[in-house]
């Protein structure tokens, strides 16, 4: 028996001579498998990474965009109409009567002036120059002066009839109000343009739409 035959070894298992046997090399298919699985661990992650990424930039599924934009839109319905216009309690030129008083150093201005409102409807009643309060210490246009509750449907009847006034309110007790002109007035608003705002005002503004 060889010295390098195991003890209790023989037969087809004897090993003799004095050169060792070739080993085969381990198999390497376990490893082949892990690193496999492993490469496609690392490709998993790094493929959901960059859709993350993507999705943070982008800001998110497209789909997902459309979809709640076309819902949003079919719940955003107009707000309900309001059941009075606002319009319905402006009075008519008709309706107001107007006192003109010429604060200017201009002569004839305020004659002039209420002759056009009464052609425009307006009932005119004082006309001449204005109380020394006022007398040549209206810079702008003219002021509109009148009782507080002018303020709810006179003033801005009349106001369409003069761009830039300005409003003021006093203690009277009456139902006229004070056209005052102020040293910048040249003219009334063009008639046409006057009666646009006049209709603007009896319309009354669109409902908001609420989302």
């Amino acid at each position: 028996m060889s010295m390098l035959t195991p003890p209790g070894m023989g037969g087809k298992y004897r090993i003799t001579g004095d050169v060792y046997p070739r080993m085969r090399r381990p198999h390497r298919r376990r490893r082949i498998v892990l690193a496999s699985a492993a490469a496609v661990v690392v490709l998993g992650a790094t493929g959901w990474g960059t859709l993350q990424l993507v999705d943070v930039f982008t800001g998110g599924d497209e789909g997902t965009r459309s979809a709640a934009a076309g819902k949003q839109g079919a719940d955003c319905k107009p707000a309900p109409k309001p059941t009075a216009a606002p319009a319905a309690a402006l009075p008519r030129p008709a309706q107001i009567t107007v006192n003109v008083y010429n604060a200017t150093p201009r002569s004839g201005l305020a004659k002039s002036t209420a002759d056009e409102l009464k052609k425009r409807g307006f009932k005119i009643g004082k006309v001449g120059n204005a109380p020394a309060a006022y007398d040549k210490k209206v810079p702008g246009t003219g002021v509109l002066l009148g009782a507080n509750t002018a303020t709810k449907g006179i003033f801005p009847v009349l106001a369409t009839q003069l761009a830039g006034a300005t409003t003021k309110v006093d203690t009277r007790a009456t139902a006229d109000v004070d056209l005052i002109i102020g040293t910048a007035f040249k003219n009334l608003s063009p008639k046409a343009t006057a009666d646009a705002a006049l209709a603007a005002l009896a319309k009354p503004k669109p409902a908001p739409t609420r989302c």
